[in-house]
């Protein structure tokens, strides 16, 4: 247990008894407990295995490489279209929990063996992604940002792609574009800090 972490737990007002069944149902398996992204993730030789997390409908285990893992109980979920290797498992009151608690064990062990055996998911490459048909036009007719936009790291232009093709009316994504067109030929990236 890592006293850095329990300020998590101490917080929260939703999910309060479901965090802690699933913190100790993590702890006791050969894992170290840190604090990431604001969660507390559980990792094996300093490689990220597994983070407790939760929303409004649910609280969940997230699996940094669940795509990888054998999903016999069909219990793995994929948050969003974009999530690659990330998957779920998502619970709703503590009673499950209990219930799940040798499967959660065993999807973690999986887990652990999975990392120890160095395997990795085949992430889309950006060039996969299709890009809105807005930002392509734009690009087509600012040289400059187009320059910009390829010069940014594949994850900043993965971010913008998705960020852009996200909504769905043009004039919402023509919006995103323009509000962001400073950032990108600045070199920024999506989430990069950036007075706008």
């Amino acid at each position: 247990m890592n006293p850095k972490v329990d300020w998590f737990f101490n917080k929260a007002k939703q999910w309060k008894k479901e965090y802690g069944k699933l913190r100790t149902i993590v702890l006791d398996c050969p894992l170290d407990e840190a604090l990431k992204w604001g969660c507390p993730c559980y990792t094996f030789q300093g490689k990220n295995i597994v983070l407790i997390h939760g929303f409004k409908e649910y609280c969940a285990l997230l699996f940094m490489k669940g795509a990888l893992l054998e999903d016999t109980n069909g219990i793995l979920i994929q948050q969003t279209k974009q999530m690659q290797a990330a998957r779920q498992i998502r619970f709703t009151n503590v009673r499950d929990i209990v219930e799940m608690e040798p499967i959660v064990k065993a999807y973690i062990d999986q887990a652990i063996e999975v990392e120890k055996a160095g395997l990795k998911v085949a992430l889309k490459k950006t060039t996969e992604y299709i890009i809105p048909e807005e930002f392509q036009n734009t690009l087509d007719e600012n040289p400059a940002l187009k320059t910009a936009f390829y010069a940014l790291t594949p994850g900043r232009q993965r971010g913008y792609i998705l960020y852009f093709s996200a909504p769905k009316q043009s004039k919402t994504r023509e919006s995103r574009i323009e509000k962001n067109m400073k950032q990108i030929l600045d070199g920024k990236g999506l989430n990069d800090q950036y007075a706008r």
